[in-house]
């Protein structure tokens, strides 16, 4: 079965067709700047030229309907018929409570979607968006939702309820949900393949770190805690977020800077993180670059950024009561080889071990602790797509 992936964004939208027999990306693509002058598709098939088409995208429908027209083009497309396409599959970033796994997309399933707009503006208007364009351009193909936030959902309670009043939690569902769930998912059950992990030496923590960046802990394939909360601000610091601070310096800043609630938001969601302390970029690697001139505010950056993050490494393995393997995924995660090294070196406690030449590689899954090491160190490149596409044929090969 052929599968359309979509990632529908506020002003864009990404797109892949997974082959759910041999997993290979056919064909994938981005649309820009919808409903804004100068969009833009890029559709790119292996052993093709890029194909680009520049004609106005007023809405997501109509970068649906240009993505059809790609795949269906003699030329650069992949298909003969929309009927090669089996399902849709669709990232939905906030389920809220009400959607705790994926799920075939019905009215129900978009009121829920809609339900949560107040807990994830940016995102869940986008997505609907997506499937309705798709249920528009290509009636009576089934859609799925795969919910950034369902793996977290599996968490007990006293690792989601927020110490604050209990009724905000029952008026607003205000708890900790987690996010870049997919992924972790994804990575843990690479992890447990990879390393053919037996049922009880399944205590994994995976390291999802870029721009954005998490950690989740669970055992046999259950959540048990994550770093993200209510919206992905909690936790880790990261490019341009903050991660964890007293609430109360939300306050402060308001006051003493003339701002409101949103403003502070977006000043902890936008100016923060890394690039907030280093006053240099939220990109790591200009800020290896600058620490290794004598920047003292990069170097800083990167200290502060490892010592949370091994916070919570140290922490997860405490609240599972050990860990058997720890894998590093997403773009630093994957490509740093000294950020691996740094914190492996810190977890030597662990009974950790890596090998350094083994860590130096890219670009593949593999496992970098060495034959002795007490715990399993794993690189497992992430890949949301083929997660979202491998939820897509289950819910639809079962339905």
């Amino acid at each position: 079965m052929k599968i359309l992936v979509i990632n529908a964004g506020s002003s864009s939208l990404k797109y892949q067709v997974i082959d759910s027999d041999t997993e290979a990306v056919l064909a994938k693509g981005l649309c820009e700047r919808i409903g804004i002058e100068g969009s833009k598709l890029t559709h790119k098939v292996p052993g093709k030229e890029d194909f680009v088409n520049t004609n106005p995208m007023p809405t997501h429908v109509e970068a649906v309907a240009f993505v059809m027209e790609a795949l269906l083009d003699a030329e650069h497309g992949i298909l003969k018929s929309l009927d090669e396409i089996g399902a849709i599959g669709h990232r939905v970033v906030h389920g809220g409570q009400q959607c705790t796994e994926s799920c075939i997309v019905t009215e129900e399933v978009k009121g829920y979607i809609r339900d949560n707009f107040d807990l994830a503006p940016l995102h869940n208007p986008a997505n609907l968006m997506g499937i309705e364009a798709c249920e528009k351009n290509m009636p009576g193909k089934p859609n799925t939702a795969v919910f950034d936030t369902a793996f977290g959902t599996s968490m007990d309670a006293e690792a989601y309820m927020y110490a604050i009043p209990y009724e905000y939690y029952e008026k607003y569902q205000l708890r900790r949900y987690g996010f870049h769930g997919t992924s972790h998912k994804f990575v843990q059950g690479e992890t447990v393949k990879f390393a053919n992990l037996p049922e009880d030496k399944r205590k994994i923590i995976v390291c999802h770190l870029g721009n954005g960046a998490s950690v989740s802990a669970s055992i046999n394939g259950k959540c048990v805690d994550t770093s993200m909360g209510l919206t992905p601000l909690e936790g880790l610091i990261m490019g341009t977020r903050s991660g964890d601070l007293d609430p109360a310096i939300v306050q402060f800043i308001a006051n003493h800077e003339n701002m409101d609630a949103d403003g502070v938001l977006n000043v902890l969601n936008k100016k923060s993180g890394v690039l907030g302390i280093s006053g240099v970029s939220s990109d790591f690697r200009d800020l290896s670059a600058a620490e290794a001139e004598g920047n003292e505010r990069a170097g800083l950056a990167l200290k502060a950024y490892r010592h949370r993050l091994l916070k919570y490494i140290g922490g997860y393995t405490a609240l599972m009561n050990g860990v058997d393997a720890i894998s590093f995924t997403a773009g630093l995660g994957e490509n740093d080889a000294e950020v691996r090294s740094l914190i492996c070196a810190q977890l030597g406690y662990l009974g950790i071990k890596i090998d350094e030449e083994k860590n130096k590689q890219r670009g593949k899954a593999m496992e970098i602790s060495t034959p002795d090491s007490a715990v399993k160190v794993f690189v497992i490149p992430t890949n949301e797509e083929l997660a979202i596409a491998r939820d897509t044929l289950a819910l639809v090969t079962n339905a």
